[in-house]
């Protein structure tokens, strides 16, 4: 695909990114992944705002304690519920690099936004940050009046990896009966883990920041085995029975490699009867949602987040 297609705010940045000439993922450690890359969601990202109240707390899970950013917005509640899960490819982000993008989704949407710091690989291999996610969310559902939030409107979502984290939470609900949910948002998610031949890999699997290459290091490390890849809570769309889950808000960037497989993961859903509204940035590529101190459209797309929240999380 012709790169004039792009942004020319995304042109700037993959020009810079070039320019500086940075050793590609799969040649650091994830060590030096996290001290490469965390500090560039700031660099990058949106100013912060002011919420009403911003809490953090820690869950029991096991033997293993996990911290959760609870932000609730102005106003007086009961206020719907947004679980929400953030990217870094399992490996790297947490709960201050996406403080800024959930502060505006809280006021944005009204939704009391609870940010999960789940496990990250490779310390903690699948499906430990997926054992996290479902656990947050329970207890999300069966502390609500403690965040002033309503059990009956519970949303998940995140954004890559923590899309994969979401969808894959909806059918650990469904299977486990609880905790319901109502809706999902899916900010260009990984839904195969198990392959990456298709269109949008062999297009895009070079110069657009996520290549096939740090796919495949991120997916190496967060697996514990080949074979969870087939996993249908590592892979959803590998899932056989999508029936029954909640209505899903999707956003895809058409220069990613991840492309090809949110639209099919899309597909699956609405041919199993879920209402699906799917929007494509056609001139963005994967991770500009977090980045909305250099591209202007990631506050239209937080915007669009916040809207199909607000459509779907009325009383």
């Amino acid at each position: 695909m012709d790169r004039r297609e792009l942004h020319p705010q995304v042109m700037a940045l993959l020009k810079q990114a070039e320019a500086m000439r940075a050793p590609p993922v799969e040649t650091l450690t994830p060590h030096q992944v996290r001290e490469a890359k965390n500090p560039l969601f700031f660099k990058l990202g949106p100013s912060p705002e002011e919420v009403a109240e911003v809490r953090d707390v820690t869950i029991p899970s096991d033997d293993y304690e996990i911290p959760l950013r609870i932000y609730i917005p102005a106003g007086e509640g009961a206020f719907p519920l947004f679980v929400y899960f953030h990217g870094g490819g399992w490996l790297i982000g947490n709960l201050d690099t996406h403080d800024s993008v959930c502060r505006i989704l809280t006021n944005r949407s009204g939704c009391v936004v609870v940010s999960v710091g789940y496990r990250l690989a490779p310390e903690h291999k699948f499906p430990a940050a997926v054992e996290d996610a479902y656990a947050a969310t329970q207890w999300v559902s069966e502390n609500a009046a403690r965040l002033h939030g309503d059990a009956g409107r519970l949303a998940v979502g995140g954004d890559s990896s923590g899309g994969n984290l979401a969808t894959v939470t909806c059918l650990l609900a469904k299977m486990r009966k609880g905790p319901r949910i109502t809706f999902q948002v899916l900010i260009y998610p990984v839904t195969n883990l198990a392959s990456m031949d298709n269109e949008s890999y062999r297009c895009h699997g070079e110069g657009y920041i996520l290549t096939q290459a740090s796919m495949q290091y991120y997916r190496d490390h967060y697996l514990a085995t080949p074979d969870d890849a087939k996993h249908p809570t590592a892979s959803p769309l590998l899932a056989e029975d999508l029936t029954g889950l909640p209505p899903a808000f999707i956003l895809a960037a058409k220069y990613d490699v991840l492309f090809d497989e949110i639209v099919a993961y899309a597909e699956r859903l609405k041919k199993a009867g879920v209402d699906v509204d799917l929007k494509t940035y056609t001139d963005m590529i994967h991770g500009f949602f977090c980045w909305g101190g250099v591209i202007d459209r990631a506050a239209e797309a937080i915007g669009d987040v916040a809207e199909a929240l607000r459509k779907r999380m009325r009383r």
